[in-house]
């Protein structure tokens, strides 16, 4: 059974909104199997800085080191269910332990590329990816490497990531790609790896599809072309982890509009 870790961080969101997260988890952990479920207590408080350029630092390394406890030793692959993005990265240190010759696909419509010293926000959620492939702050040694990083999805780049990405290997796949269900999986096979980790955050999806997310980007990914690249993904290679964040619905209620498109992603790693 795929086991779950929920953490409904919200801490390394730049949103005003960002609290919102917190309902999103829990709304997606009412329907997950209970003997399947692990939750991660978040801090109520903000957290401070400490001189590393991310805001809310101190709450988010006690909340990556709580996932990382959830994983330690796991046999199978575990999701994560967050919260913000950031909540990815221990998920993958997780599984690139196993896998040292690890792929990670991140859906998404921005980068999450920053550095402390670019960021507009000084938030995790937008240096995530970043953490899990270069050194820095949150991350000494990275879990994954740029070169078997595959980015899906993203059309809200700042300079900063654009430069980024300009002269870095991470392979870019744009959202209309996924017509072709094994688009990703040739993108994937293409970067030597062996085993891959994906990571969604749902605004990668386009609005019409999906309305409880804090920042919408016209022209996304459709939730079935999802589903479907990671089926195809999956027959070429084992998936030994993942993980969905970014799920803000405007409250509880609201949430039950968008939780049967969340269920049949969670379902394509089941």
């Amino acid at each position: 059974m795929t086991r779950f870790v929920v953490a409904p961080q919200w801490q390394g969101s730049p949103s005003a909104r960002a609290m919102r997260l917190i309902d999103g988890a829990e709304a997606i952990a009412d329907d997950l199997p209970r003997s399947a479920l692990t939750r991660i207590e978040v801090p109520t408080e903000a957290g401070e800085a400490l001189g590393t350029g991310i805001r809310r630092f101190s709450t988010l390394t006690r909340v990556r080191d709580a996932i990382a406890e959830a994983l330690d030793g796991a046999d199978e692959p575990a999701v994560v269910v967050g919260g913000d993005c950031a909540v990815a990265v221990p998920g993958i240190a997780a599984a690139a332990a196993r896998h040292p010759s690890l792929a990670v696909v991140w859906f998404d419509a921005h980068g999450d590329l920053h550095t402390p010293a670019s960021s507009p926000s000084g938030a995790l959620a937008g240096m995530a990816l970043r953490a899990a492939i270069a050194p820095g702050p949150f991350t000494d040694a990275p879990p994954a490497v740029a070169a078997r990083t595959v980015l899906v999805g993203a059309r809200a780049l700042d300079d900063g990531e654009a430069d980024v990405l300009d002269s870095s290997p991470v392979t870019m796949l744009a959202a209309d790609a996924l017509a072709d269900p094994a688009a990703l999986a040739d993108a994937v096979a293409a970067t030597g790896a062996d085993a891959v980790y994906v990571h969604i955050d749902l605004d990668v999806l386009d609005p019409a599809t999906i309305t409880g997310v804090l920042e919408p980007v016209p022209f996304g990914a459709q939730p079935a072309q999802v589903v479907a690249a990671i089926g195809r993904l999956r027959e070429r290679m084992p998936l030994v982890g993942a993980s969905v964040a970014g799920f803000a619905p405007a409250s509880r209620d609201a949430a039950v509009e968008d939780l049967g498109t969340i269920l049949r992603l969670l379902g394509a790693f089941a």
